[in-house]
């Protein structure tokens, strides 16, 4: 059938397959190890693997749209500060 009738293009398929497949781990993270249980990080605030996950999504999202405002510079660059920004808030915050 293809994507054509959304007007979607094969990245943003990916970007939502990519956010499909972060929530999936989570679940089957959750379901393996139960609890997971809260813990104050850097920010000050109690947060648990999922919160963890909202936060880094988030985060990444405005990192990507800062990028795109502030630069003309490949995305691949946004990207890798993203993820370096994920890794910050699963392991810190």
């Amino acid at each position: 059938m293809g994507l054509s009738w959304m007007a979607w293009t094969w990245q943003t398929a990916a970007f939502f397959g990519f956010i499909a497949l972060c929530l999936t781990t989570m679940m089957i993270w959750e379901w393996a190890s139960p609890g997971g249980g809260p813990r104050r990080g850097a920010l000050g605030l109690d947060t648990t693997r999922g919160d963890r996950l909202f936060i880094s999504l988030l985060g990444s999202a405005f990192i990507h749209l800062g990028w795109l405002a502030f630069t003309d510079l490949p995305l691949w660059g946004g990207t890798a500060l993203a993820v370096v920004f994920a890794l910050w808030v699963f392991r810190w915050v």
